[in-house]
């Protein structure tokens, strides 16, 4: 902030940056000297020269700053080169986002202006700093949360993506990112000048939507969600050789859960999840049967807690990082599991949470339209889509109705395909309730799609059904089709290690496994010793939010019981 000579009094930049930070505040809160001496135990003095670079964009941030002296001021770079103040902060604040709990990229530059003196906080001291003390640690965790909020609001940080906003490729890398907390933003070609110059110097084809640029101004055309993590260094590499205490499976709320419980009671954890953290539950547009929030919690916002909560005690999370396979044998005592790209990860117990993935109901063309009209979850960027258009949408269960309702409120009509002849055995009723006092939700029961069709190359232009009381098919002109017709477990990659799957594919635990017959055993351990299922993917588990979380909570007491049972010497 600029300071008056004449007055030594603070000028309007705090007014500017309160119009750019609704909660200012709390976002930059100045921290008092007794404060910043409690803080020092953690950290150490380093001092920067006019114009040095504190942090940098796309490069891992060294930890938290704190300003003993001097202001920093922080600025967006983005791939075409353009600098963006931010905002300039001085003597008592703080520099970090969330991202520095880990030690992830930065994704501003901070550079000294004038000498500058700061308290350098790394990460596994700033996570020491916020547990230790309590009250100053809140009104950090606040701070760095909501600035990766501002960021993620305002556009500022991350990728420049390129293309059409209806392309599937760039409606896939935006719910990427988006579902990974990751501040990104999108120009469309036809609008902007920088993206058109882009565009006619790679004249891509349209299956290299989007372009994506990099801070560095790399550009990739139409990258997987691996490819563009590591360009973003959004991932961080397997530690070497490790071993972990808890290796988890599977990021959704129940991983999240066994994360947050075992990494806070002092257990080494590493969480992996080949797309998102939140799993299904966080594309769900709001939760209202979850203890604790009576007016409701989106599915994003309630899993973003719980990732920055395991963050906070210091567990190690990979993403996206897809497990490939699980070697029992543990030669050496501990589990090995393979991962995308031929690294390993080492733990001396695993816990599958990887959860249960929609299912591919057999529809005629299906392969055809996905990404082009058919979606398996809705949020924002799949509403915006919808805008005064007529959907369809499949499925009878409570993350259908949830989609539903949300819906609703963008698209002119939503038909709601259910196989069944009714809700009740399969929805909340608080759902029901909501559905049916919804005028544009149209339920049709006892029906079933069979068949999409639409230009070759080209979107989805109609949908035909048929009634399962006759042979009688209909045709409706949708372009966007939402299918959550039930879940298939994502339990392949336990293939040969000797875990019981029941008919369905879901994991069996506890003594309803025939291994574990004679032996104690508890009750979401499976016929492999040292091997735990939660959530989604167990077999008998009740598919819900809560219940996923409370299994991830009950699953701890049973590491620690393994884990110390394995510590003790053979008599």
């Amino acid at each position: 902030m600029g300071v008056d000579p004449a007055t030594e009094s603070k000028t309007d930049g705090r007014l500017s940056a309160a119009s750019a930070f609704p909660r200012l505040e709390q976002t930059f809160p100045e921290l008092t000297a007794q404060e910043i001496a409690r803080m020092r135990r953690f950290g150490e003095v380093r001092r920067y020269k006019d114009g040095e670079t504190l942090f940098e964009t796309g490069k891992p941030g060294p930890g938290m700053f704190v300003i003993l002296s001097g202001h920093v001021a922080i600025t967006q770079r983005d791939g075409f080169g353009h600098v963006t103040p931010v905002i300039d902060q001085g003597p008592g604040q703080f520099l970090a986002e969330i991202g520095q709990l880990s030690g992830r990229v930065a994704l501003v530059d901070g550079h000294a202006e004038g000498d500058v003196e700061t308290l350098l906080i790394p990460p596994e001291r700033l996570r020491a700093l916020l547990v230790a003390e309590a009250d100053l640690g809140e009104r950090i965790m606040r701070a760095l949360i909501l600035r990766r909020v501002s960021l993620i609001q305002g556009g500022v940080g991350g990728p420049v993506l390129i293309g059409p906003t209806n392309s599937s490729g760039v409606v896939r890398l935006q719910g990427f990112l988006t579902r990974n907390g990751f501040p990104h933003h999108l120009l469309d070609p036809e609008r902007d000048h920088d993206a058109a110059e882009l565009i006619t110097r790679y004249s891509p084809s349209p299956s290299d939507w989007p372009l994506v640029v990099i801070a560095d101004g790399t550009v990739l055309r139409n990258p997987g969600e691996s490819e563009l993590a590591r360009a973003l260094g959004m991932i961080g590499g397997p530690a070497g050789t490790k071993i972990y205490d808890a290796a988890i499976v599977g990021c959704g709320p129940a991983g999240l859960a066994t994360a947050v419980y075992a990494a806070s009671e002092g257990l080494s954890v590493v969480v992996l999840d080949a797309r998102s953290f939140g799993g299904q539950a966080g594309a769900s547009a709001r939760i209202e049967n979850y203890l604790g929030f009576p007016t409701g919690i989106s599915g994003q916002a309630l899993a973003g807690r719980a990732f920055t909560q395991a963050q906070k005690f210091g567990a190690d999370i990979m993403i996206p990082m897809a497990a490939k396979s699980l070697d029992c044998a543990r030669t050496d005592g501990a589990f090995a599991l393979a991962l995308d790209g031929g690294d390993l990860v080492r733990a001396r117990s695993v816990v599958v949470a990887s959860g249960a993935r929609y299912r591919r109901p057999e529809i005629e063309n299906l392969d055809k339209f996905e990404g082009r009209g058919v979606w398996y979850w809705a949020s924002p960027i799949e509403a915006r889509l919808c805008a005064e258009q007529e959907i369809a949408l499949v499925g009878g269960g409570n993350s259908a109705g949830q989609a539903a309702v949300f819906l609703s409120g963008h698209a002119r009509k939503v038909h709601m395909m259910i196989r069944g002849g009714g809700l009740g055995a399969s929805m909340s009723r608080y759902l029901i309730e909501r559905i049916e006092a919804t005028p544009n939700i149209e339920l049709v029961f006892n029906a079933e799609v069979v068949g999409l069709e639409g230009s070759e190359d080209g979107p989805l232009e109609r949908v035909r059904w048929r009634s399962r009381l006759s042979a009688e098919e209909s045709t409706l002109d949708i372009r966007n089709l939402f299918l959550f017709a039930g879940a298939d477990p994502a339990t392949g990659w336990l293939d040969g290690c000797g875990v019981t799957l029941d008919r369905g594919g879901f994991v069996v635990t506890g003594a309803q496994s025939e291994q574990n017959l004679g032996r104690p055993v508890p009750p979401l351990e499976t016929s492999v010793p040292g091997v735990f299922a939660v959530g989604d993917v167990r077999s008998g588990s009740v598919k819900r939010v809560g219940g996923a979380i409370g299994e991830g909570a009950q699953v701890v007491a049973a590491l620690h019981g393994f884990l110390g049972d394995a510590a003790k010497p053979a008599l």
